[in-house]
């Protein structure tokens, strides 16, 4: 089943008074969404009972929550040690994923730096291989771990790059960020068409029992010559991308995968318009 719900907070929660996490569950719920990205952005800094407060508020909604591992994840890295301390984000922000109740932790794969692409990518699919290794050691391999297509030139998170990190482990799924994906490629998803040749690509490279239920990020990105500026929100007309063709797509291919708004401070406004698109879209088909 479909889902749609933001990436954290937005401005309108803490404008209405609220301020803890555990009261956006019954906030978000009430908008008619059903699901909750929490980020560990700057650092996975939660108790072990916080965790399990956030996670009884959120099953009592009827919302699934997701969590985002620190931003400084970087599985290119040449130095072991680096290597190590990002393989230490990701279990931590599983750790407390597992604690919330929730399933899919998404994390950032990596940054090319000073290598070559080639050289980078390379590197990035032996650690996914050891941080398969690691997740299974941890007992965490009955969660989803999902690398991110990113949207700066400079980080590594192609599609087709992240299909390959996906086929490293059953428990890896790709988190497709069609707003990172525009921006990094000039504006290229305008059309149900662009949208449908992105996700038959995946499909083709992933199989359709992966894709089904595949993570989604979602926003209207500024980007330029490097790729990815800032987050926007659907107010914008000039960058992209649109949510109506992608969800025709979406209908069409027989996909429900988890949606989450990453608009700049409108992300439960934006989902919330994004799940009344989608269902008059499936309604028309």
């Amino acid at each position: 089943m479909i889902k749609f719900g933001p990436s954290g907070n937005s401005l309108s929660f803490y404008e209405e008074g609220y301020k803890n996490t555990e009261e956006a569950a019954l906030w978000v719920r009430n908008r008619g969404l059903d699901c909750f990205e929490y980020s560990f952005g700057q650092g996975v800094r939660l108790s072990a009972d916080k965790a399990l407060s956030i996670g009884e508020a959120f099953a009592a909604a009827g919302v699934e929550i997701s969590v985002h591992a620190p931003y400084y994840v970087n599985l290119a890295n040449p130095e072991e040690e680096a290597a190590e301390k990002s393989f230490g984000y990701i279990l931590d922000s599983a750790r407390m994923l597992k604690l919330m109740g929730g399933k899919r932790c998404v994390f950032h794969p990596a940054s090319q730096g000073k290598m070559t692409r080639e050289a980078a990518v390379e590197i990035t699919l032996s650690r996914m291989r050891a941080l398969a290794e690691r997740i299974a050691d941890a007992g965490l391999d009955d969660l989803l771990f999902c690398p991110e297509t990113m949207g700066k030139k400079g980080q590594i998170g192609t599609a087709e790059e992240v299909a390959a990190f996906c086929k490293t482990a059953p428990f890896f799924l790709p988190t497709v960020d069609f707003g990172h994906i525009n921006a990094r490629e000039g504006g290229i998803l305008k059309t149900q068409e662009d949208y449908e040749s992105l996700l038959n690509g995946l499909i083709a490279a992933l199989g359709m029992e992966k894709m089904k239920c595949f993570h989604v990020h979602f926003s209207k990105i500024q980007y330029g010559a490097k790729g990815e500026i800032r987050h926007l929100t659907f107010a914008d007309t000039q960058y992209g991308p649109e949510f109506p063709p992608l969800a025709a797509a979406l209908v069409r291919l027989g996909l429900t995968p988890y949606v989450v708004s990453e608009s700049a401070g409108t992300q439960a406004e934006d989902a919330a318009e994004m799940k009344r698109i989608y269902e008059e879209t499936l309604v028309s088909r």
